[in-house]
């Protein structure tokens, strides 16, 4: 099993910057590629960014040149630095491991991120 903790979640203001980390723990070697998604109310959970374990790294374009993704494997996290923050960036950010086969998908238990104008 795999178990994932996000901390780093918050409220800014707009313009402001935010980074988030999802500390993978268990059977971390069954991981593929980990991520960010984000659920705002009333829409579908959506993907931010991702890295895989052979460090491509896919981003949305509502974040392109403002959100970085970045892992440290040693420690099996991921951050999501995110910058230039916007109101409709107000979500709560779910953190993601995707592995290997036919593995289940993980997901953190999400962190609330509330950026207002």
């Amino acid at each position: 099993q795999v178990q994932l903790a996000e901390s780093g979640g918050g409220s800014v203001q707009a313009g402001g910057s935010l980074r988030l980390s999802c500390a993978a723990s268990g059977s971390t070697l069954t991981i593929d590629a980990m991520g960010w998604y984000r659920q705002a109310p009333g829409n579908q959970r959506e993907l931010v960014a991702s890295i895989s374990s052979r460090g491509i790294i896919n981003y949305a374009n509502f974040v392109k040149g403002r959100f970085t993704i970045s892992s440290d494997n040693r420690e099996n996290t991921v951050y999501l630095q995110m910058g230039s923050l916007k109101p409709e960036d107000t979500a709560v950010y779910y953190c993601n491991a995707k592995r290997w086969g036919r593995l289940s998908d993980v997901w953190g238990q999400g962190t609330q991120v509330t950026v207002s104008s």
